[in-house]
C-alpha cells in the first residue's frame, strides 16, 4: 500500500510540472519595500531541486530585489526547453546545464546564447540501487539496467562518462534507459523499472527513506569539475542590459557566500518555502550531501578548464566533434 501511495505521489508530481512548463511559478512574494522602480525579469529553469540552493536562497533572502530586481522563476522540464524558452522571448534568462548554449551556438543560430555565471560545479545526481550494496563500486553496474536520463543532457553524459573512467562499456556492460523524462525517473523506478537509477534530490533522499532504493554514489565526484548549471541569455540580451546581468550575477553571488557561509540547517530553513513536500530534516541532509561533494562553486566565474573539461565529456558521448572556444560562450562581467 505504502509502495503504491508512493508511485502516485511521485507520478502526480510529474504531470504537475510538465503541466507547469511555461506558467509555474516559485512561491513569488516582494521582499522589497524601496519605492525605486524594479526590473521585472523572467528565468526559465530546468528543474526544480535542492542541487539549487543557492539560487532559492537568494530569492528568498530578497538579493534580487536589492538588486533592483523582481525574479519571476518559471519551470521549463530540460535544457532544450529552456534554450526555447529564451530564444523565443518567453524568458529573459535560462538557468540549464552549460551544454545547452553549445548546442544552440552549433546550430547556427545568430543571436545565441551566452553564459554568464554558474551555480552548479559538478553533477547533482546520485545513483540509487534497488539493493543495499555495502562497498559499492561502478563495476556493481556491470550486467544490470540503470535509468540514465535524457540522453544528450549532462546527467547522461557525465555517467557515461563516469564508466568509461572506470573503465566500463556504457553500451555493452550496462543497459542504460534513456527513455524516460527527468520528472518521472524517481516514479519509474518506484514502479518497478531499472535495478539502479540517478536522482537528484530531494528525490532521492525520499526513496530512500521510503526503503525503496539505497543511495551508493555521487555521479557528481565521479564526473569532476564542470560548469554543471549555468545562467545564459541571448547575446542582444545581454547588450542590451548589462546592468540587469551584472546585478543578477551580484544576487546569485550572494546567494553562494551564504551558502558558504551559514550551517546545512540555516541554508534548510531559509528554502524551506520552496519545498513545502520535504521536512527541514530532509532539506538538512539534501544539502550536507551537496556540500560534502562541492557542488556549489566559491565563484559564479567559470574557468576555461571547466569549460573544457564539460566538453571533452561531450565530445566522449559523441554529442560534439570538436570545441567552442572559451570567449564565444562566456561573458565576462566587468
Amino acid at each position: 500500500m505504502k509502495k503504491n501511495l508512493l508511485f502516485y505521489v511521485l507520478s502526480i508530481g510529474a504531470i504537475c510540472l510538465l503541466v507547469g512548463v511555461s506558467s509555474f511559478k516559485i512561491y513569488q512574494k516582494n521582499h522589497y519595500t524601496s519605492t525605486y522602480s524594479l526590473e521585472k525579469v523572467t528565468l526559465a529553469e530546468v528543474a526544480h531541486t535542492i542541487f539549487y540552493a543557492p539560487m532559492y536562497v537568494a530569492y528568498e533572502k530578497g538579493f534580487f530585489e536589492k538588486e533592483n530586481i523582481i525574479l519571476n522563476i518559471i519551470l521549463s522540464n530540460g535544457a532544450d526547453k529552456v534554450s526555447a524558452a529564451v530564444l523565443s522571448g518567453d524568458a529573459d534568462i535560462g538557468f540549464s546545464g552549460s551544454e545547452a548554449t553549445i548546442y544552440v551556438y552549433n546550430g547556427g543560430e545568430k543571436d545565441y546564447l551566452k553564459t554568464f555565471a554558474q551555480l552548479t560545479q559538478k553533477d547533482g545526481s546520485f545513483i540509487v540501487s534497488r539493493k543495499k550494496i555495502s562497498h559499492f563500486t561502478l563495476k556493481d553496474l556491470i550486467g544490470h539496467s540503470i535509468i540514465g536520463g535524457r540522453a544528450g543532457g549532462m546527467p547522461e553524459m557525465t555517467l557515461e562518462y563516469a564508466l568509461k573512467q572506470h573503465n566500463l562499456d556504457p553500451q555493452n556492460d550496462v543497459s542504460i534507459d534513456t527513455s524516460i523524462s527527468f520528472a518521472a525517473m524517481g516514479g519509474a523506478f518506484i514502479g518497478g523499472q531499472g535495478d539502479f537509477v540517478t536522482l537528484f534530490e530531494p528525490t532521492a533522499s525520499l526513496i530512500e527513506e521510503q526503503g525503496y532504493g539505497y543511495v551508493v554514489a555521487s555521479v557528481g565526484e565521479l564526473g569532476g569539475v564542470v560548469p554543471y548549471t549555468s545562467f545564459s541569455a541571448r547575446k542582444s540580451y545581454i547588450k542590451k542590459h548589462p546592468d540587469i546581468i551584472q546585478n543578477f550575477n551580484k544576487a546569485i553571488q550572494k546567494g553562494l557566500d551564504y551558502v558558504h557561509t551559514h550551517s546545512d540547517i540555516e541554508v534548510a530553513k531559509v528554502i524551506q518555502n520552496q519545498f513545502p513536500d520535504s521536512s527541514l530534516k530532509q532539506l538538512e541532509a539534501a544539502i550536507y550531501r551537496y556540500r560534502s561533494i562541492e557542488a556549489w562553486p566559491v565563484s559564479t566565474t567559470f574557468s576555461r578548464e571547466s569549460f573544457d573539461h564539460l566538453q571533452d565529456i561531450m565530445i566522449d558521448y559523441g554529442e560534439i566533434d570538436k570545441k567552442v572556444a572559451y570567449d564565444d560562450l562566456f561573458y565576462i562581467i566587468k
